[in-house]
């Protein structure tokens, strides 16, 4: 299958690392992600990715917070949930790289953060009211039950 969108640009928007572990500590790593996508009418789109790694027992020890952006150009008539899941799995080895290099050349073990296929998990959309006023609950629905 083609691929619907295609990176024209990469950059890291912003960093925030702490690391004040004293000694041969040990820590469990936790991760966490969220990724977003703005589209514009000239077949472009952002996606801004945010990965956080901290210490789950103390984050204000250890932490790592990378937001960076790609920016995509994409097939006219592409659906939205195909480019969210072809964005993120572009933009996502960038981060990762970034995450593995900054912390090796940080004089600490490297960092590889783990991979989520998105692709698999079920993912929600919001829509609009049915009545254009704010949304009930009957208004989140699955990718697959839109029309």
């Amino acid at each position: 299958m083609e691929k619907a969108a295609s990176m024209q640009a990469f950059k890291v928007e912003k960093v925030e690392f702490t690391n004040a572990v004293q000694g041969q500590k040990k820590i469990e790593l936790g991760f966490s992600y969220s990724y977003n996508v703005k589209y514009s009418k000239q077949n472009t789109c952002i996606g801004e990715f945010v990965a956080k790694v901290t210490d789950k027992s103390n984050p204000d020890e250890f932490g790592i917070t990378v937001t960076a952006v790609g920016v995509f150009s994409f097939k006219q008539g592409s659906l939205k949930e195909r480019l969210h899941i072809e964005t993120y799995n572009e933009l996502f080895p960038h981060v990762r790289a970034f995450v593995t290099t900054l912390t090796a050349n940080a004089g600490i073990p490297p960092i590889i953060i783990p991979f989520i296929d998105i692709s698999n998990k079920e993912i929600y959309r919001f829509e609009m009211g049915k009545d254009g006023k704010k949304p009930s609950a009957d208004d989140f629905v699955m990718p697959d039950d839109l029309q």
